[in-house]
């Protein structure tokens, strides 16, 4: 029987799991790939710290450059994240013959065009099944089992970190300062969350699926996001009055007007499916012109989901189908036929406005009045009576019909500039 070495770069948590199931589980794998693949090497700069894995010392190593000139190692995996030193790591692995397995988003969102271009090059192939929604198939399920559509939408929960936070703030009416600690306690959140918590991270998600479902070809930076920082309590509370849930929600849809791309918090109806994805879970709903809506759930992150996936691709490049679906579906071309992009201020959608205004008579129909000059219909009004009567500011919902994201930048501007409304204004999209 045939036998593949393969090494790993980068023993973090994600290393870790996937040397756990090559070493573990190597019989069933080696039945599944009809070849025995054997972990030959593991690089990281610390060796040190524990892991929940036993390897042979003989397996580790701190010299990347070993690894890379090995000519015995044909598939790498490279897990150490980031875009630099990934970027020149990578690209001397292909150099250097070997085929890559990388659950890197950061990196495939920044050069992946670049890498593809040049694994091409060398004969060589890139898998990254675990760099979108962890042990989720969507690169498979879109790469490959629905070539045989023309992809319409993609909506998808793409961030694990956001979605425990929204779904503690909804259940237990926490605050996002304290569903924050909480996720942070139990490992979901980094101590800097931001990538996580700002849309950036699920914009580097959707700049993928993107490229591979639309062949889009914009950077993940000129993807318009909004985080989830500003929600309160509140807003989950008049969601739910409402009968919708939070998400933070990518979107990538193609319409008349060109490809819509975005990553921003939106209201979506309790009871449909994305409404009902809790906790630290991703999903995607993906609707193709033949197959129809087809929904994809589970874990989005975490050692073993991920690592599952990361495996599952080490075992299609060493049986041959990787390197079939890289050179046969020209993934991630220069010149593939690309979508217009529908420019932002064009989006239209229903909006949910939160403000917090001075009670007393005329503000409503000051607000009202801007939004109509906007061309904004409102469709309904939320005004609780304050708790204590002294006048002080009280929160006022409006959730409106729809309209274009520029009309209402505008009408916001121009609300928060009301001596009635105090800062801190909020607003989501909306779907149904």
């Amino acid at each position: 029987m045939q036998s593949i070495k393969v090494g790993i770069l980068g023993f973090g948590t994600i290393g870790s799991g996937t040397a756990r199931l090559l070493l573990e589980q190597r019989e069933r794998i080696r039945r599944r790939a009809g070849c025995d693949l054997e972990l030959a090497r593991i690089v990281d700069q610390d060796l040190s710290r524990p892991r929940n894995v036993v390897v042979p010392r003989a397996l580790l190593s701190d010299d990347v450059g070993a690894l890379i000139r090995d000519p015995e190692i044909g598939i790498v995996v490279e897990l150490i994240g980031g875009v630099e030193p990934a970027r020149t790591l990578t690209a001397a692995l292909l150099e250097n013959g070997k085929d890559v397995v990388t659950a890197n988003k950061a990196l495939l969102a920044e050069h992946g065009p670049e890498l593809f271009e040049l694994a091409r090059r060398h004969g060589r192939s890139i898998a990254f099944e675990a760099a979108v929604a962890g042990g989720i198939p969507i690169i498979a399920a879109i790469g490959q089992s629905l070539t045989a559509n023309e992809i319409g939408s993609i909506h998808a929960i793409l961030n694990g970190t956001s979605n425990f936070i929204l779904t503690e703030m909804e259940e237990k009416g926490q605050e996002y300062s304290a569903a924050l600690a909480e996720a942070q306690r139990l490992g979901y959140a980094e101590a800097d969350p931001a990538m996580d918590v700002n849309g950036s991270d699920a914009a580097q998600k959707l700049a993928i699926l993107a490229r591979l479902a639309f062949s889009s070809q914009v950077s993940w930076r000129d993807i318009p996001r909004a985080g989830i920082e500003t929600l309160q309590a509140a807003d989950m509370r008049y969601a739910r009055e409402l009968g919708y849930s939070i998400k933070l929600l990518a979107v990538a849809e193609r319409t008349e007007q060109g490809l819509q791309l975005h990553v921003s918090p939106t209201l979506v109806r309790r009871g449909t499916p994305l409404a009902e994805v809790r906790g630290a879970f991703n999903a995607i709903r993906v609707v193709g012109d033949a197959v129809g809506r087809v929904f994809f759930h589970g874990l989005g992150a975490g050692q073993m989901p991920t690592a599952s996936a990361v495996t599952a691709d080490i075992i299609d490049t060493a049986v041959g189908r990787a390197a079939i679906t890289f050179r046969n579906l020209r993934l991630w071309e220069k010149d593939g036929d690309a979508p217009t992009l529908q420019a932002p201020q064009d989006i239209a959608s229903r909006f949910y406005l939160r403000f917090h205004v001075q009670d007393r008579p005329g503000v409503l129909a000051e607000i009202a009045g801007i939004l109509g000059k906007n061309q904004i219909s409102i469709a309904s009004v939320i005004q609780h009576e304050a708790e204590e009567e002294d006048g002080g500011p009280v929160p006022l919902v409006i959730m409106t019909h729809e309209a274009r994201e520029g009309a209402m930048s505008r009408a916001m501007d121009a609300i928060d500039r009301l001596e009635a409304v105090r800062p801190g204004s909020v607003r989501m999209r909306v779907r149904g």
